[in-house]
């Protein structure tokens, strides 16, 4: 087990309608602007993995702690986001470890 404190946050998006696929990835870009992450990137699946095809962007972050963790999700940037990107996606599914 590793004695790292930091958090990693990784959640999958899907479009509802594939033609807004670019527009969930520049929505989630915003949150790049949030000051509290370490590490992040907003990317679109490459579907190299012909077993699943349900995820269309992908965002991938890195806090030091809970605290960053929370003050992200906390930020007005956030809210933003989400009000932009909900009505755009069908699937999200995210991980925190």
């Amino acid at each position: 087990m590793s004695d790292r404190s930091f958090i990693r946050h990784v959640v999958f998006f899907s479009a509802k309608d594939p033609a807004d696929v670019s527009r969930i990835r520049d929505g989630l870009s915003m949150l790049s602007q949030i000051p509290e992450a370490r590490v992040f990137e907003v990317v679109e699946n490459r579907r190299v993995d012909g077993l699943s095809s349900e995820v269309d962007v992908v965002v991938y972050a890195e806090f030091e702690d809970a605290e960053a963790h929370a003050a992200y999700k906390a930020h007005p940037i956030y809210q933003d986001c989400i009000d932009l990107v909900r009505p755009l996606r069908e699937l999200r599914i995210a991980a925190d470890f």
